[in-house]
């Protein structure tokens, strides 16, 4: 694994950081890089999907990554999540989805699972892995959404505290209804953390951690 090259690419600019402090501790000895381009994510939230032309660029930043150097990418952002998957057959390297380890995670524990979010982009395309993970492994589940409205507007304003406040407002509304809850973004991810004792009722998975888990793991078997 020394000297391993990984590209993350992100939609947010706060993410690089929290994915640098996370392969510091989990896979130090790995060469990593960011890019960063947040209107893969704008243009996706302002056309209410994933269109072909953000797919397509997308695309293009992996087979870049690829002619870097790099013997893996990361994706962070699970609204862009099947622009992704797409690339998989475009490039010669792994591309990971964020989410993915999340989804099998939380699978493994649940039949009830909830999927919280602050951004409808994201929340379908998470709602819509974790079915068709279920489908294939013969399982049937539910699942159960919520999109905690106003946080992703608090964020982009600078507004954490009334971003992580409407989180935890809309984790409250799915405990009673669910198994275990899941955080469809990353940047949702320090929510876990804030939260007290006494409202860690539920298991709650977020991605960045269970990702770079699994970066580990894919790296370690090529």
């Amino acid at each position: 694994m020394p000297g391993k090259r990984v590209a993350f690419i992100h939609t947010v600019t706060t993410l690089p950081e929290v994915f640098k402090k996370l392969v510091s501790e989990l896979v130090p000895q790995i060469d990593m890089y960011h890019i960063v381009d947040e209107s893969l994510l704008q243009n996706t939230i302002r056309g209410g999907e994933l269109s072909k032309t953000t797919i397509h660029r997308l695309v293009s930043y992996l087979v870049l990554a690829q002619r870097a150097g790099a013997d893996l990418v990361m994706v962070t952002c699970s609204s862009i999540g099947a622009a992704a998957e797409i690339g998989r057959s475009l490039v010669d390297i792994p591309v990971l989805r964020v989410d993915e380890p999340m989804a099998d995670k939380a699978l493994a524990i649940g039949a009830r699972i909830g999927v919280a979010a602050t951004v409808h982009t994201t929340l379908t395309p998470t709602v819509s892995l974790i079915e068709r993970k279920a489908a294939a492994a013969g399982k049937n589940v539910s699942v159960i959404s919520k999109l905690c409205e106003g946080a992703f507007g608090a964020l982009l304003a600078g507004d954490t505290a009334k971003h992580d406040a409407l989180v935890r407002e809309g984790l409250q509304e799915l405990f009673p209804q669910v198994d275990v809850v899941v955080l469809a973004q990353a940047s949702m991810a320090r929510i876990v953390e804030s939260l007290p004792e006494s409202d860690r009722v539920l298991p709650i998975f977020s991605s960045p951690r269970l990702a770079v888990e699994h970066l580990a793991q894919t790296l370690a078997a090529r």
